[in-house]
């Protein structure tokens, strides 16, 4: 069984048609209204997606969490993840969709194929810093650690211990699943990248990408982590 989850803050403009493209793949939408002071919600709701509020607002990866954990208490074993601003298509679901049914088990990532959009230069450098030390934390290549279009395997991600509640989250979810051993799978998906003077992003890129490193870092020196802490404990 699985749902979709949007996070989603501030998304009022782009919050339906990405709902609405999801919703021809996969039947069950999740939006998780982070403290959004605009219309998200509502809107998300008129689309026809489920919504949770959360309040105030509390990040990206907090808001993951407790979409996750909403849809183990109903039964739910594997949960789709996109983002709200319509950079992730969901006509390129079903590749996610037949890897996770390939390999239930693994977390799968959407890999963006970037080639022929202008990205800022702060963004490049965050996702080449943390997608390098990731490589050399976890021992092996760790695919796209900031893409937000996965399929997450519930309870073995809810297990997993991830205390990173903002875009750290992303990064810290996958050391820890290349640590304890649970497969990681890559697949190329393309993405929508408005022109940059209209793309609206949440993603500080200084700030973030610190925080990210502080995740690993604190990951690296706390050595291996006892099994079944649950994710923000």
């Amino acid at each position: 069984m699985i749902a979709a989850i949007i996070p989603a803050f501030r998304a009022a403009a782009t919050i339906e048609a990405v709902i609405t493209g999801t919703r021809g793949v996969l039947g069950s939408v999740l939006v998780v209204d982070d403290g959004s002071p605009d219309e998200t919600g509502v809107r998300a709701a008129a689309a026809g997606a489920e919504v949770l509020r959360l309040e105030p607002n509390q990040g990206k990866g907090a808001a993951l969490a407790a979409g996750m954990r909403l849809l183990a208490g109903r039964g739910v074993t594997h949960a789709l993840t996109l983002d709200a601003d319509g950079q992730h298509l969901p006509s390129e679901i079903p590749l996610l969709l037949a890897a996770s049914d390939a390999d239930p088990s693994a977390i799968v990532v959407g890999i963006r194929q970037k080639q022929g959009f202008a990205i800022r230069r702060a963004a490049r450098v965050g996702n080449w810093v943390a997608d390098r030390a990731m490589r050399w934390i976890a021992g092996r290549p760790v695919p796209d650690t900031q893409s937000g279009f996965r399929v997450y395997p519930v309870a073995a991600t809810l297990a997993l211990g991830v205390r990173g509640t903002r875009y750290d989250f992303e990064t810290e979810v996958l050391l820890r699943a290349a640590r304890q051993g649970v497969p990681l799978v890559g697949v190329p998906v393309a993405v929508h990248y408005p022109p940059i003077a209209e793309r609206v992003s949440h993603y500080r890129p200084w700030v973030d990408t610190l925080r990210i490193i502080r995740t690993v870092l604190r990951l690296l020196l706390a050595g291996p982590r006892a099994p079944g802490t649950p994710v923000g404990a």
